[in-house]
C-alpha cells in the first residue's frame, strides 16, 4: 500500500509529441524494410530479457504479482517481440505488403489491379490497461513498429512503473532510431484533440472508458481509427461427454481454476462463467472446490504465496462490490466478499481478495451474464447439456474475448460452434485427445487474433500479419502489369 513513484503531465506540450512522432518518427521507420524494422524488435526483445530479473522485481513490488505471474506479464512481452521479429525477417526486403495477387482487369493481359497495404503516415497512441503492463505495452508496439508505425504509449498510472522502466531500457539499449518510441504516464490531458485523420489509437480498458473515446471529435469527425478491447465475460461449456474422469473434464477445470487465481483473476481472457451439465455439477464443484483451496494468498515476496493482491484499494472495493452484486442472484460456494489476511503480509495491509466461486441458481440468473467482477471469481451455471444451450450461455455474455467448449462429441460441437463462434474473439476446443497439450484460453498467443464482438470492444490485435492491419491502409492500384507487378511489397 506504499507509493513508489509519482506521475504528471502538466506542461507537456502532448501536439509537438505527437508532430515529433509523423515527422521524424514516422519517416524513419518507413524507410526501413520489413526486416530491418523486425530486427529492431529482436533488438528490443534481447534488451528486456536481459533486464528480466529487475523487471520482474517492479512486477511484484508496483503490481503485487507473484513471480509467476510476474513471468507471464514480462515472458510475453519479449516473446511477442520476438515472434514479430522473425515474422518480419521472413518478409524480407519490401517497405511494405502486397495484400494478394495482381488480378486482370480486362480482356487483355496488360492492364491489372492489385492491392497493396501501406503504413499510415500518422502517430500510433497507445493506451494500456493496468494488468499487463509490460505485454500490453509491448504487443502493441511490435504489430505498430513492424508495420512501419511510430508509437506514444500510455500505461494504466497504477502499475505505470514496469512499463516506464521497460520503455527506459529498449530507448537505452535498442538502438531505436529518433522519434519511434515515446512514453506518457499520468492523466492524457488534451492528447485526443491533436490526433489526425492518419493517427490511430489502441485503446485497452473499461466500456465505459470506450464508449467516451468512440464519441471523441477525433474519430467522429477526423477520421483518426480507433481500437478497443473492452470487457468481457469470457464462458466455458462442458459437454455433456465431457464427464467426470475423462481428461477433458479435468483439464478444462483445471484451466478456469487457473484463470480464476492467475494475477488474482485480473485477466481480460480469464474464465468468469463456467457451464456445467446438471448430472456433472456435483462433481464438477467438487473438483474446482479442491483446485482453489490449494490457493495460498499473500505477499507475493513469500515462496509460499501462489496469489497476489489485486492491484489497488480502489480495485478491491470493486471486487468485494461484484461478488455481492453476484451473491444477489448466486450462492458463494466458497470465498466471498470477506477481508481476509495476507500469508506474509503485515497484519490488516494488502489489497487481498478471496478465491470465489459461485453457483448459479437452476432456474439461471441475469448478473452474471452482464457483470465482470475484474478479480478471482468466477460462477457456475447448470445447464441441460445441449449444445443449442451452450452456445446461447456464450453468447448471453454479449461478446468475449475468449470462450472453451469441452466436447469431443463431433455431432454435439457441429452444432454448438456456428452458433456461439460469432459471439466471441477464440474459441478453444478441448478434447481428451489435445487435452495433456492444451493451452489455457487465457494464454494469448502472437500468432492468433486477440479481441472479440460486441461488448469485448469489437476490436482486433495479433494474429501475425492480420496485427499490422490496424496500422496499415489498404489501396488498390490499377495499370500496366508491367508496373504493378513490379512495384515493391510482400
Amino acid at each position: 500500500e506504499e507509493p513508489l513513484a509519482e506521475t504528471a503531465t502538466g506542461g507537456l506540450d502532448l501536439a509537438a509529441a505527437l508532430e515529433h512522432a509523423r515527422a521524424v518518427g514516422g519517416p524513419a521507420l518507413r524507410a526501413m524494410s520489413l526486416a530491418g524494422r523486425g530486427a529492431l524488435l529482436q533488438r528490443i526483445s534481447r534488451a528486456l530479457h536481459a533486464h528480466r530479473d529487475e523487471l520482474l522485481d517492479l512486477s511484484r513490488a508496483n503490481n503485487g504479482a507473484t513471480r509467476g505471474d510476474a513471468k507471464f506479464d514480462v515472458d510475453g512481452a519479449t516473446a511477442t517481440l520476438a515472434a514479430y521479429a522473425r515474422l518480419g525477417e521472413k518478409l524480407g526486403d519490401a517497405p511494405f505488403l502486397a495484400d494478394g495477387e495482381p488480378e486482370r482487369l480486362a480482356r487483355g493481359a496488360r492492364l491489372v489491379g492489385r492491392h497493396l497495404r501501406l503504413p499510415r503516415p500518422g502517430v500510433a497512441v497507445h493506451v494500456n490497461a493496468f494488468n499487463f503492463p509490460a505485454w500490453g505495452t509491448f504487443e502493441k508496439i511490435a504489430q505498430a513498429f513492424l508495420a512501419g508505425m511510430p508509437v506514444l504509449t500510455k500505461p494504466a498510472t497504477p502499475t505505470a512503473l514496469v512499463a516506464y522502466r521497460a520503455v527506459e531500457i529498449a530507448l537505452a539499449e535498442a538502438d531505436l532510431p529518433p522519434g519511434v518510441l515515446a512514453f506518457l504516464a499520468g492523466p492524457p490531458g488534451d492528447l485526443l484533440a491533436h490526433l489526425g485523420p492518419q493517427d490511430v489509437l489502441a485503446f485497452t480498458g473499461s466500456a465505459a472508458t470506450a464508449a467516451r473515446l468512440r464519441s471523441a471529435p477525433a474519430f467522429v469527425e477526423g477520421g483518426a481509427r480507433l481500437n478497443v478491447e473492452a470487457d468481457s465475460l469470457n464462458a466455458l461449456v462442458l459437454a455433456p461427454d465431457a464427464a467426470p474422469g475423462s481428461d477433458a473434464f479435468a483439464r478444462a477445470l483445471r484451466h478456469a481454476a487457473t484463470d480464476i487465481t492467475q494475477k488474482a483473476g485480473q485477466k481480460c481472457t480469464a474464465i468468469r462463467r463456467i457451464a456445467v451439465p446438471r448430472e456433472h455439477l456435483d462433481a464438477a464443484l467438487e473438483f474446482l472446490v479442491a483446485e482453489l483451496r490449494e490457493v495460498r494468498v499473500g505477499n507475493p515476496a513469500d515462496p509460499a504465496v501462489t496469489m497476489g493482491p489485486v492491484a489497488t484499494a480502489r480495485q478491491l472495493r470493486a471486487v468485494r462490490d461484484g461478488i455481492g452484486l453476484l451473491a444477489a442472484e448466486a450462492r458463494v460456494v466458497l470465498g466471498g466478499p470477506e477481508p481476509v489476511a495476507g500469508l506474509g503480509a503485515p497484519e490488516g495491509r494488502g489489497f487481498f481478495a478471496r478465491p470465489t466461486l459461485l453457483l448459479a441458481p437452476e432456474d439461471g440468473a441475469a448478473r452474471v451474464h452482464d457483470t465482470e467482477v475484474f478479480g478471482p471469481v468466477a460462477t457456475v451455471l447448470p445447464y441441460d447439456g445441449r449444445p443449442e444451450s451452450a452456445a446461447a450461455l456464450v453468447a448471453r455474455g454479449g461478446g468475449s474475448l475468449v470462450s472453451t467448449l469441452a466436447s469431443g462429441d463431433r455431432e454435439w460441437l457441429a452444432r454448438a460452434i456456428p452458433a456461439a463462434a460469432p459471439w466471441t474473439g477464440r474459441l478453444v476446443l478441448v478434447d481428451d485427445k489435445v487435452a495433456d497439450q492444451s493451452l489455457p484460453p487465457g494464454m494469448v498467443l502472437p500468432h492468433q487474433v486477440h479481441g472479440g464482438p460486441g461488448r469485448a470492444g469489437g476490436g482486433e490485435e495479433l494474429g501475425g500479419l492480420r496485427g499490422l492491419a490496424l496500422y496499415t491502409n489498404r489501396v488498390a492500384l490499377q495499370g500496366n502489369a508491367a508496373v504493378i507487378r513490379a512495384f515493391p511489397g510482400e
